[in-house]
């Protein structure tokens, strides 16, 4: 019993050593343009949705309708397409060049299948190791909420927010 707990250490040993050479050595991908360390995307991922069902809200405080989608488009615009797109424009390069990809919100059906909420906290918090920033501190949560609603939404918006969307001229607020 000895011998196999002393392996077992040696084991923990050498894999902590062989990781801190991994990474002090400077083998580990960095760049953007690297392929993605092993186990990488399985770890965020799992690290992400535990995160997600301890803290995302529970409920929406504003209501889904016209204003806030357009609201939530306009936002959206200035602080979101530069790296998730925008219908009927290109990638931006900052969008091309960021690793991983960013998912181009607007285009399939990318967040249109997520609950708001869950759009609402990535919103809010950002993620990391994706370059998806946190809003928080810039943003109002009521802009953030209209934001993930319009997101939320995207599948279904009307005429009049698809043509903010679009950068047509901007129709006048709904009462």
């Amino acid at each position: 019993m000895k011998q196999f707990a002393a392996g077992v250490i040696v084991t923990l040993i050498c894999s902590a050593g062989g990781a801190y050479t991994y990474f002090a050595g400077g083998f580990a991908p960095v760049a953007t343009a690297s392929n993605p360390m092993p186990f990488e995307k399985m770890l965020a991922n799992l690290a992400l949705n535990a995160k997600l069902h301890r803290e995302m809200p529970r409920t929406i405080p504003i209501e889904a309708n016209e204003a806030n989608y357009l609201a939530g488009a306009r936002a959206y615009l200035t602080n979101c397409a530069v790296c998730h797109g925008a219908p009927g424009k290109e990638k931006t390069a900052i969008a091309r060049g960021e690793f991983p990809l960013p998912p181009q919100l607007l285009h399939g059906k990318d967040v249109t299948d997520d609950p708001p909420a869950e759009t609402f906290w990535k919103v809010a918090n950002g993620i990391r190791l994706t370059g998806m920033p946190g809003f928080k501190q810039s943003l109002s949560e009521t802009q953030m909420w209209q934001i993930s609603l319009m997101l939320a939404n995207a599948d279904k918006l009307p005429n009049s927010v698809t043509a903010v969307l679009a950068g047509q001229p901007t129709p006048p607020q709904p009462k």
